[in-house]
């Protein structure tokens, strides 16, 4: 029933508050967003505080303030439809059903954008970047991606808890503002503000989402996050993800660089390989296990005191690697590529380091590649490939096919659910078992690869060894030393086997753990410090090298190792030979690492940043890229030659060789 002086239409307009103007409504939910952006920035830091050393206040805030442009950009794609919604000039818009879809449509729009960011404090301690695209192609082969999801609600609950929390205030913030009914009763002034506001206001949108109002201002990208911070890692903490996301869609091409000429650059870097002596082809199998998250700092072996008592200065948890390291040849400074399994596996087998976006993600996965086992399939070698997990798992099938792969082994040819762990694949120990069992049947000469799952997170073990392995500090340990306990067996079962003496063993990382003890861990170069052993059961490869060492370097070794007589494609090194240079160079934080010598370099792609002695300044404190100019032209010359090579080379599909 209509009250005395009520008219029919106000039965459609949404009730007075003290707030009124739509306009100013909007301004002011948007501003809650944003507030609760920078509490989400606040969360990020905090949760991972450990990896952000010696911050203070002074500088967080700088960094805080540095974030608030990239969180409107975030704000504004996400909520760009909802702003169409209440500004365009109707009064459809003071509609109560109008107003309430509008409203769940703010609700659902930012409940994403808030877990989006929410999700990347967990996430960032597994890659220490934050999430970009890539996300989306890493685990659209996953089969159990509803179980990863549903043990990391269960395992990081406070994570949800604290996404929660802010739902709550956004809902509190949306049904404490409400539009002035006035407005809609004056249609004429309201088309009138409305023509005249929408053009200013889509001006305002269109500078805010390109990060600036002149015209020739590029769309802001995650680099100028760089222009607020000192260390690159503190880029992390001035982005939010959702930004990362959408300005790395469709990104993933590279571009083509001349820093020199073409042949100025195979001067001072070429990745093809060529043999230079006449010794005969050596038939040795070979087998690479690449293990999961193995961080070096988890090796007893690289600890050593200098005392020559034979005692590590660092608990370890490795015992069998320990002891296969006093019989093995490996490196005092080892590198991966880079902070992925996806990352890992081309540089291993197939000499392709990761320089920006994962190789096996970007749209060059299909050139044409040298590999060990493609290259080593012309000598008659008979290739395989093992991975625990669920077939297709992070496209490893489709990668080894690619490079040359001919038996792949998967949880389908395991058959046995039994042993699966209920998330990322069969235990180690049984598969490693499984994988003994299936190489002594294989015609000899062999490659194979083996790479295991078990010390990943939710980082458990099977309940039997509950009480054999009991860890240490960061909840990983007791996976490590399940896993080296499963390669003790291995390793027992198969030296009985005929193969084994004619056996090229290759033992790495795949990254390192998101599970750090020690603060260099977090450092730039011990983010990426894997342990690399060379192991041959006659002993003949012995010796702990006071080198630097990185993955890409694996098959340069071993085909050198065999005499191999082709020409081929690899971006490292034979790290037998001792003429040869030694490097590491990979990509964090939107900067290159060159390490070499006793120095790290940080260059951004058009200027050296950073440069450090990361042999005497183990936690980079100390920043001498103003005091070593020398030092930093050498190395900026050879990283710039590498990545010019990289790029180019593969956008140009020039990934293979021949004589």
């Amino acid at each position: 029933m209509i009250s005395h002086g009520q008219r029919p239409f106000d039965n459609l307009i949404v009730e007075i508050t003290s707030f009124g103007n739509i306009y100013l409504i909007l301004f002011l939910r948007l501003l809650l967003v944003m507030v609760l952006l920078s509490l989400c920035r606040v969360g990020f830091y905090f949760y991972n505080t450990d990896f952000f050393p010696g911050m203070s206040i002074g500088h967080f805030l700088w960094l805080m303030w540095g974030g608030l442009r990239f969180d409107l950009v975030a704000l504004l794609y996400f909520n760009l439809l909802y702003i169409v919604l209440l500004v365009v000039p109707t009064n459809l818009r003071f509609n109560p059903l109008y107003t309430r879809v509008a409203s769940f449509y703010f609700l659902l729009a930012n409940g994403l954008l808030l877990a989006i960011n929410v999700a990347d404090f967990i996430y960032y301690r597994f890659t220490l970047h934050r999430t970009t695209a890539d996300i989306f192609k890493q685990f659209r082969n996953e089969n159990n991606i509803d179980i990863l999801w549903f043990r990391f609600l269960v395992d990081y609950w406070y994570a949800f808890f604290f996404w929660f929390v802010l739902m709550v205030l956004l809902v509190y913030g949306l049904s404490r503002t409400r539009f002035n009914r006035l407005q809609a009763l004056r249609p004429s002034s309201n088309y009138l503000f409305s023509v005249i506001f929408i053009p200013l206001l889509g001006f305002l949108i269109w500078a805010g989402i390109r990060g600036g109002f002149r015209h020739s201002t590029r769309p802001i990208t995650l680099s100028n996050a760089g222009a607020y911070v000192k260390d690159p890692k503190d880029i992390n903490i001035v982005l939010n993800t959702p930004f990362s996301i959408i300005r790395t869609m469709g990104k993933t091409n590279l571009q083509k660089l001349n820093f020199y000429a073409e042949e100025e650059a195979e001067k001072v870097f070429s990745p093809v390989h060529r043999k230079t002596d006449t010794t005969s082809f050596r038939k040795n199998n070979v087998v690479v296990i690449i293990l999961e998250s193995f961080s070096k700092e988890f090796c007893g072996a690289y600890h050593m005191s200098n005392g020559g008592d034979g005692k590590s200065v660092k608990k370890g948890y490795t015992p069998f690697l320990d002891s296969l390291i006093q019989f093995s040849q490996t490196y005092t400074y080892s590198f991966a590529n880079g902070r992925k399994s996806i990352d890992a596996l081309p540089a291993v087998i197939a000499g392709i380091p990761s320089l920006g976006v994962p190789y096996v993600l970007s749209p060059y996965s299909g050139n044409e590649i040298n590999s060990i086992p493609s290259l080593l399939k012309r000598k008659k070698y008979h290739t395989s490939f093992f991975h625990g997990a669920p077939n297709g798992s992070m496209g490893f099938e489709a990668f080894t096919h690619m490079a040359g792969v001919d038996h792949y082994y998967g949880m389908d040819e395991y058959d046995n659910d039994d042993d699966f762990d209920g998330i990322w694949g069969i235990w180690d120990d049984p598969f490693l078992n499984f994988y003994g069992d299936k190489l002594n049947t294989f015609p000899q000469p062999f490659f194979s690869a083996f790479f295991s799952v078990s010390s990943h997170h939710p980082f458990e073990i099977p309940p039997q060894y509950s009480s054999q392995f009991t860890g240490g500090p960061m909840v990983i340990h007791k996976c490590v030393q399940y896993t080296d306990y499963a390669l003790r067996n291995f390793f027992s079962k198969v030296s009985a086997m005929p193969w084994y003496k004619n056996t090229l063993f290759v033992i790495t990382a795949d990254h390192t753990s998101s599970e750090i003890e020690y603060p260099e861990g977090r450092t730039g170069w011990g983010l990426f410090s894997i342990p690399l052993i060379f192991f041959k059961p006659d002993h003949s490869l012995t010796g702990m090298q006071d080198q630097i060492a990185e993955h890409t370097d694996i098959m340069p070794t071993v085909l050198n190792y065999l005499n191999y007589d082709s020409a081929y494609v690899a971006f490292g090194n034979d790290l037998f030979h001792r003429g040869e240079d030694r490097f590491s160079l990979s990509f964090h934080n939107n900067i290159y690492q060159y390490i070499e010598g006793d120095y790290l370099l940080q260059f951004d792609g058009n200027k050296s940043i950073g440069l450090y002695n990361f042999k005497t300044d183990k936690l980079m404190k100390r920043n001498v890229v103003a005091d070593l100019r020398g030092v930093v032209k050498a190395m900026e010359r050879k990283a710039k030659a590498i990545i010019q090579q990289y790029n180019n080379r593969i956008i140009d599909d020039k990934l293979t060789a021949y004589d």
